[in-house]
Parts: structure tokens; C-alpha cells; sequence
């Protein structure tokens, strides 16, 4: 009975994340409320305690200082303007093909989702690349898609633990410092965003061929204003600072982030008089905190009756193909962020594992989401914010696509952590 309502729990937390059903004309069910819903019931049942709780937040509090850290750095330099000065000044450049210009995009993405994170990206660039495509092509919407893709799938496997916040989580807990996380999946990234560039490149090849008539984008301005190229020189030196850190205090980067924020927040303040309460209370995507707490309970819930022990004996003996082929196909069926908690679990309950399987399931995590809008909350973000720009994704073109990026991909990407 108590494995049938933790069953239940999970699944009511993962398909009211995905629907969002409204109540009433005003109030609509979101991720943190689907989340804290499930760990009620758990807790109600007696399938969850009150020591879980503490151990979660003992785990997750340094991962969640590092994560509103980010959140407030981002607002602070969206505040100021920088990714828009950023985009303006490739699109406004007249002597730029659609076919180059797609690639600067594609690889501003890949900057942004791995010195910010991948929601940041998403939610930023999407509607920024779109509205700025369609004012240098008025006439020609078939670029739309392919541009949408390109900041999409440019969200791959996660160079830094900073740069998605479901592998911070689970690279605290596994003790997993920045150096070491980077020095075994940088090298792995870049692999993936290769082979994603190359694929998207043949998917759009008849649209990034077209020359279509341009309009001009302008910019106010040359360059970068000064409190830009200041943010920019901050994030440069924050990232920068990351591995110094960590090679010193064994990991402390919460406090090289915390420190980013506070003079992300003192530039935007002084530069442009942005709202502190604006950059804490709409910067910092407080739901989100709060459905990454309630899914680790969850996923404790799952670990307290037996479903991860099951998913442990898949795992023991298995090869890094696939246990990153499952916690892909389950990433992109159940979302990666309770995935990858149950993952982490599963392996801490498998005879013989290690960072190499911790690894595996972070990878099937980043890249499985791309199979299926489900999978993560970066792909329902995008695809909202897609529809806002009236840039319609189906749903089978979503499959299609994110199926030939994601499969050579993964496969790629788990070999090369093979043989790395």
C-alpha cells in the first residue's frame, strides 16, 4: 500500500508539473505546488520523515546558495542589458549570412547555458534571437524554427556543475568538486555541442541556404556600454575564479557565486538604479528552489519503498551505456530532475559504483530532456516562450528533431566518458 502511494505521489508531482492545470480563473498549479503536494502526501503516509527533510537541506543548501547566486547575476545583467547589446551587435553586422549567423547563435547559447545555466539561456535568448530574426528577415518565418533549435539544442551536456542546477545537486552529494566535474565533462560537452551543430546544420541545411532580404537591426551605440563591459568582465572573473577556489577549499564555490551576486547587484544598482527587490523577488525563481527541495524528498519517498534498490540492481554490473541510456529515457518520460535524485540514489545503493556512473546519469540527464518536451523544465520554458513569439513547435517536430540530435549525441558523449 505505502509503495502504491509513493508510486502515486511521483506520478501526480510529474504530470501536474507538465499539464499545469488552472483552479479557478486566477491560480494556476505549477511545478512547486505539484511537488509539495507529493511530498504532503509522503509525509501524511509516514513514508517520509521529519529527518529526511533535514538531511535534504543539509545536502542541498550549499547547491541552492550557488543557485540564487546565478539567478540574481543573470537578472542583474539582463537588468543591464547585456545579452541584448550581445545579440544586437551579431545580427546588426549587414555582411553576416543566415548560415553564419545562425552558428554565432548557436554558440552564444552555448556561452550563455554554461557560464549562467540552462533555464537562464532559455528563457532569455529564445524570445531574444527570435524577435531579433524576425526584425533582419521580415519575410522569410522559415528561420524561425531553425533559429529556436539552435538556442534549444545549444543546452547539451553541462561543461561546469554550475551550469545546471540538477548537476550541482547531484555533484555535491557526490562529492564531486568543479575541477574534477570539469575536467572529465568539458572535453565530453564539447564533443556534444560538435555533433549537435553538425546535425542541426544538415537538418536546416535548405533553410540556412536561403538569401533572403535583410532589414536592418539597429543598435544604439558602438559596442558595449561601460556597465556592460563591466558585467561582462565580472562573469569572467567569477567563472575564472571557480577552479582557483576549488583547487584551494576542495569546492567552496557557493561563495565565489554569493560574491558575483552582491557586486552583479551593487553595478546594477549604480549603473541603472535597478530595484533590489525586483532582482530578489523576480530575479530568483523561488519555485524552482522550492520544487528541486520537494522532488529530492520525493525521490527519498522512492528510496524508503524500494524503487530504487530496484533501479540499483538494473545498474550493478551495467556499463556506462547503459546506465546513461536509462537515466535518459527515464529524463525524458519522468523529467531529469526527479530522474536524476533517484539516479543519484539508485548509485549510491550499487556495489561498486562511482564518478564514472555518477557521471553517465548526469549526461543521460542533460541530453535525454531533448527527447521529449516533458523532460525538462528548460523544453517547456522554450517551448512557451516560443509560443509567445507565435513561433509554433509541434509536438512532432520536437521528437524528430531532439531524436536525431540527441541520439548520436548521447552515444558519442557516453563513449567518449568510456575511453576518457
Amino acid at each position: 500500500m505505502l509503495t502504491l502511494l509513493a508510486y502515486s505521489a511521483f506520478a501526480m508531482t510529474v504530470s501536474l508539473s507538465i499539464t499545469r492545470p488552472r483552479i479557478g480563473p486566477r491560480w494556476q498549479i505549477g511545478p512547486a505546488q505539484a511537488a509539495t503536494a507529493g511530498v504532503a502526501l509522503l509525509f501524511a503516509a509516514r513514508i517520509v520523515h521529519v529527518s529526511d527533510l533535514l538531511s535534504a537541506a543539509h545536502t542541498l543548501w550549499r547547491p541552492f546558495v550557488t543557485i540564487v547566486s546565478i539567478m540574481i547575476t543573470t537578472a542583474a545583467a539582463h537588468r543591464l542589458g547585456l545579452l541584448m547589446r550581445l545579440g544586437e551587435m551579431v545580427f546588426s553586422r549587414s555582411d553576416t549570412s543566415v548560415s553564419r549567423l545562425f552558428s554565432s547563435v548557436f554558440f552564444l547559447a552555448v556561452l550563455t547555458s554554461s557560464v549562467l545555466n540552462n533555464d537562464a539561456s532559455v528563457l532569455l535568448l529564445t524570445p531574444l534571437v527570435l524577435s531579433l530574426v524576425r526584425r533582419r528577415y521580415p519575410s522569410e518565418p522559415r528561420l524561425y524554427l531553425p533559429f529556436a533549435f539552435a538556442v534549444f539544442t545549444a543546452v547539451g551536456v553541462a561543461p561546469f556543475v554550475v551550469s545546471n542546477p540538477m548537476n550541482m545537486i547531484v555533484a555535491a552529494h557526490a562529492r564531486l568538486n568543479f575541477n574534477e566535474y570539469a575536467a572529465r565533462m568539458l572535453p565530453i560537452a564539447v564533443v556534444g555541442w560538435l555533433i549537435a551543430y553538425a546535425i542541426l546544420r544538415v537538418i536546416f541545411a535548405k533553410e540556412l541556404g536561403l538569401t533572403p532580404a535583410m532589414a536592418t537591426v539597429s543598435r544604439s551605440g558602438a559596442g558595449l556600454e561601460p556597465a556592460q563591459r563591466l558585467m561582462l568582465a565580472l562573469l569572467v572573473l567569477v567563472v575564472g575564479s571557480y577552479p582557483i577556489v576549488a583547487s584551494i577549499d576542495g569546492g567552496a564555490i557557493w561563495m565565489v557565486s554569493a560574491t558575483g551576486a552582491v557586486l552583479a547587484v551593487a553595478l546594477a544598482r549604480l549603473s541603472c538604479r535597478a530595484d533590489l527587490v525586483d532582482l530578489l523577488g523576480r530575479g530568483v525563481s523561488w519555485n524552482i528552489l522550492v520544487f528541486l527541495l520537494a522532488v529530492f524528498i520525493l525521490a527519498i519517498g522512492l528510496r524508503n519503498v524500494g524503487f530504487v534498490d530496484s533501479l540499483a540492481s538494473i545498474y550493478e554490473g551495467a556499463s556506462l551505456g547503459v546506465v546513461g541510456a536509462t537515466a535518459a529515457a527515464g529524463s525524458a518520460v519522468l523529467n531529469n530532475h526527479p530522474m536524476a535524485i533517484i539516479n543519484l540514489l539508485a548509485l549510491e545503493a550499487t556495489p561498486g559504483s562511482g564518478p564514472q556512473e555518477i557521471l553517465a546519469v548526469l549526461i543521460g540527464g542533460d541530453l535525454g530532456p531533448r527527447l521529449l518536451p516533458i523532460g525538462s523544465l528548460a523544453g517547456l520554458l522554450w517551448l512557451e516562450a516560443c509560443r509567445r513569439q507565435r513561433v509554433d513547435v509541434s509536438l512532432g517536430q520536437f521528437v524528430k528533431i531532439g531524436f536525431l540530435v540527441t541520439m548520436p549525441t548521447l552515444a558519442a558523449s557516453l563513449l567518449f566518458l568510456q575511453l576518457w
